[in-house]
């Protein structure tokens, strides 16, 4: 974009929020607070509306704006731990509603797309839309076959107004982090970069389509969830066909309670849905509003809609899990912990004055009855709380508060006594099992097996290795002072049981390779498991006579 398009569209963001009756924000920031004199010479103001709130300001200034601030405004609504609530609540009002474009550009742009005529994909396609937002619009069709489709279109050259906007706000993030006093903490840049990084992702439709072809996977042999099938051979960078669904838009609860549907049962489904996507498939569905959710006449959800999807390391599933735990247990210096070993707040962070500021946040919530507290904004009084001590953004589990708050709201709305802490505390405690239980541990053995009998053949030369550089005082502890020379003198005393400690882990892995290994090849030694059996009783025992001792830390 060059600098007179960035310099005209700069002068009517501007003339939009002072329109709006946002010069009041502007000049009550660091940056324009020596002009605030200036607004008695604004003969406007008294054309305004003054009754009007600042949210809803704000939010008729982002519809005004256009679809790419309608969009950055819906993502900001999320991040209600930088933005106040009256004007986090008022931008979750946004709609993406956008005028259509024609049918028949729809067309052209889906047969250039081909290469060859829309006749010979579809025996039937419907001109008029089936929905528009501001990325794509949706037409209904169907293929040779009969089959029942809808077909998501990208809008002609939408590609260059998200860039001339995206760099604007790239602009006004860069004025807020060097003249707004809280702007280095929440990284505003950031922001806009993780908002550019979702928009550029939405628009490759071929990316959406793997993502809801994963969901679909994950829940092929449940019952909970429905995803509509992609059929690929007629998908494209900028055109999508998915199978056509017809249900009941989660909104309409009428609608819904007429079909006999269980409330109750459904609300709930909803929240096992949520928790079974992030902590068992590690892969979830990160914009499921109302619009994007129908429930057959069966009682079955089904979702559209994969443009956003999130995912969590297993560190951060398992701080998650231990977090919503400690919840539950009331045991706010855990999630105090918790926070500090996650690196989600500084390494320096006092853990007391954290645990007490987390204590006056949550003990009021938890005086409420249960099926009152909201599961998404005690996640976000703790976010918010964080603030105070330096919490950095993370995005991931932005994404992970927003989808939380949908589908809250979404039980919620099915079932006002939804206990979800009910709901989810098994689940919590189930998946914690098996991620920290013998299971687990076991589970993690059978898994490892192949790469431990690629490496076992290895083992021998590198302990060998090791011990003769040992031996030829080769293998030293670099370092200075008293520390460093009762270490190395500790190492010394230490190699004879290291010896036996790394041979009796052999003999355990060993035995493990045996035990996995039967059934699966012949051995020239007789029984596998009784002779694994035995190994790894002799290693398990080698290793508890070599483990260290309190003397050894």
């Amino acid at each position: 974009m060059n600098r007179i398009g960035q310099a005209l569209r700069l002068m009517f963001i501007s003339w939009t929020l002072l329109r709006n009756g946002l010069d009041e924000l502007l000049l009550a920031t660091h940056l324009f607070r020596p002009l605030r004199f200036l607004r008695w010479f604004m003969w406007w103001r008294v054309l305004r509306n003054r009754e009007l709130e600042r949210g809803v300001r704000i939010r008729r200034t982002l519809e005004d704006l256009g679809p790419i601030f309608v969009k950055f405004g819906q993502i900001l609504s999320t991040r209600r731990d930088l933005l106040p609530d009256d004007i986090a609540i008022e931008l979750a009002k946004l709609q993406d509603r956008v005028p259509p474009f024609p049918g028949e550009k729809a067309r052209a742009i889906i047969e250039k797309a081909y290469g060859q005529p829309l006749s010979s994909v579809f025996s039937e396609f419907d001109t008029t839309p089936l929905a528009s937002a501001s990325i794509a619009q949706v037409h209904t069709a169907r293929l040779l076959d009969g089959t029942d489709v809808v077909v998501k279109v990208l809008r002609p050259d939408i590609e260059p107004v998200i860039r001339r906007d995206i760099s604007l706000m790239y602009i006004l993030a860069d004025k807020m982090q060097r003249y707004w006093r809280e702007g280095r903490r929440l990284r505003p840049r950031e922001v806009v970069r993780e908002f550019e990084k979702n928009l550029i992702d939405e628009l490759d439709l071929m990316r959406e389509s793997a993502s809801a072809t994963q969901i679909r996977r994950n829940f092929s042999t449940s019952d909970l969830l429905y995803v509509p099938e992609v059929y690929w051979p007629h998908c494209r960078r900028n055109v999508m066909v998915m199978e056509r669904i017809h249900g009941i838009p989660v909104s309409n609860i009428e609608a819904i309670r007429h079909s006999g549907i269980d409330l109750k049962g459904l609300a709930e489904r909803g929240v096992e849905i949520f928790f079974t996507q992030v902590f068992r498939h590690n892969f979830f569905h990160a914009d499921m509003h109302p619009g994007n959710i129908f429930v057959s006449h069966a009682g079955q959800y089904m979702a559209v809609d994969f443009g956003i999807v999130g995912t969590l390391s297993h560190d951060d599933q398992r701080y998650l899990a231990e977090n919503f735990l400690a919840f539950f247990k009331r045991d706010y210096q855990r999630v105090a912990e918790l926070h500090v070993e996650s690196g989600w707040v500084p390494a320096d962070t006092r853990v007391d004055e954290f645990e007490a500021a987390i204590r006056t946040v949550c003990e009021p919530i938890f005086e409420r009855p249960l099926a009152e507290i909201s599961f998404g904004q005690l996640l976000l009084r703790l976010f918010q709380t964080a603030r105070r001590f330096n919490m950095e953004v993370q995005p991931q589990l932005v994404l992970l508060q927003k989808t939380l708050l949908n589908i809250e709201g979404l039980g919620r709305d099915l079932y006002p006594e939804l206990d979800l802490w009910q709901t989810a505390k098994p689940f919590l405690e189930r998946w914690m099992s098996e991620q920290l239980g013998s299971r687990a541990f076991l589970k993690r053995i059978k898994d490892n097996v192949p790469k431990w009998g690629e490496k076992l053949p290895q083992i021998p030369s590198l302990i060998h290795d090791v011990l003769e550089q040992a031996k030829q005082g080769k293998l030293q502890v670099q370092g200075d002072g008293e520390e460093f020379r009762l270490l190395r003198r500790e190492i010394r005393r230490a190699n004879q049981r290291t010896f036996f400690a790394i041979l009796g882990s052999g003999l355990i892995i060993s035995a493990a390779i045996l035990l996995g290994l039967d059934g699966y090849a012949p051995t020239m030694l007789g029984d596998a498991p009784a002779l694994s059996w035995a190994l790894g009783a002799v290693g398990a025992v080698m290793l508890l006579l070599n483990w260290p001792d309190g003397k050894d830390s």
